[in-house]
């Protein structure tokens, strides 16, 4: 039998907590998407994306782990892992990003 928790910590609180985590550690096009409570589990799965003014979301590039219970992260994908998934988003979308604004 498997035990379910109900999240103390909500949606938001939790996309809140993940995008502090990336501010320190990514740069400003990296942040936060919606979160997915995990019910087995017991914790909220927060996607992170990049994203770009204009254009919008280009795609999810690696997921924070953060506890239902209270506002802290428990697992992380690597800058590495987020930076590697992010280039070739960027290199597909690069003519719009570089684009001048009119």
């Amino acid at each position: 039998m498997t035990t379910l928790i109900a999240p103390v910590v909500t949606a938001l609180q939790a996309q809140g907590e993940a995008n502090s985590y990336l501010s320190d550690r990514m740069p400003d096009r990296f942040h936060a998407s919606h979160p997915e409570f995990d019910l087995e589990a017991g914790f909220w799965r927060v996607p992170v994306v990049l994203s770009y003014p204009i254009l919008g979301v280009l795609g999810q590039v690696g997921e924070i782990i953060v506890n239902a219970l209270k506002e802290e992260v428990l697992s992380a994908s690597t800058r590495e892992e987020m930076l590697g998934a992010a280039k070739p988003l960027y290199e597909q979308h690069r003519d719009a990003i570089e684009a001048p604004l009119l």
